[in-house]
């Protein structure tokens, strides 16, 4: 705490090197099978909560995007197969934005800039409060030239948490049509990014992408601020 507080006060940069902190013990990223020690029992697939991991040529494929990192998986596989690794930086594009970024096209639109406005579409709150983590001194959005802002007249990026809720339907869409094109949609959370995790129920309507168009998913319950930024950073093609 006194070395950071020493950074904060003293001239220069003085966010921390995001990238630079290992994961801590225990922490449960993507999840990967050993085909090795497989023996295609398929027990996973019928205890995965979410139903995010389904067997392909008797192998089990995992959907991160549904995946609640509970770990459930690995503990019912009978040679451990399937276990969490330590990756946590899983944010994905659409092939649509990838060739934009490719093209230089989003960084002539946007510059160096990017203003998000946050969008709570029915969370717990517990990817809320990893977003908020993005303003400290450690993580630093500022750095590098993104920000929240307010309205959503004034936002590029529209961050959205949790599954859609049929009371909430309305206001993310009236949220996006009031965003000035160009627009992006970020999905926040495994929530946002599938629906699945509260199943089927007539008070939810889904995934972001049910509704408005998404343009970046990240996964996780909740994801780290870290694979916040990464996010960020791979849609701006700042990496």
């Amino acid at each position: 705490m006194l070395d950071l507080l020493k950074k904060i006060i003293s001239p220069g940069i003085v966010a921390e090197k995001w990238r630079a902190y290992p994961e801590p013990p225990g922490y449960r990223g993507a999840v990967a099978c050993r085909r090795d020690w497989c023996t295609e029992c398929g027990a996973c697939s019928p205890a995965c909560p979410t139903g995010a991991i389904t067997m392909q040529d008797g192998y089990p494929e995992i959907n991160n995007n549904a995946c609640i990192f509970c770990g459930r998986c690995s503990l019912i596989c009978p040679t451990g197969a399937l276990d969490h690794t330590p990756q946590g930086n899983l944010a994905t594009c659409r092939q649509e934005i990838l060739a934009e970024r490719l093209s230089g096209s989003i960084r002539r639109r946007l510059g160096r800039s990017l203003t998000i406005r946050h969008v709570d579409a029915g969370s717990c709150n517990a990817c809320d409060w990893e977003m908020t983590a993005l303003t400290n001194p450690i993580y630093d959005i500022q750095q590098y030239g993104i920000d929240f802002v307010a309205s959503p007249r004034h936002a590029d990026l529209l961050m959205v948490t949790g599954t859609v809720t049929r009371n909430l339907s309305q206001a993310l869409r009236m949220t996006y049509e009031a965003t000035p094109t160009p627009r992006l949609v970020m999905a926040v959370g495994s929530c946002a990014c599938s629906g699945a995790t509260y199943g089927a129920s007539y008070a939810i309507t889904g995934g972001v992408d049910r509704l408005v168009p998404v343009d970046v998913y990240v996964p996780g319950c909740p994801p780290r601020p870290q694979a916040l930024l990464y996010g960020l950073l791979l849609v701006l093609d700042r990496l």
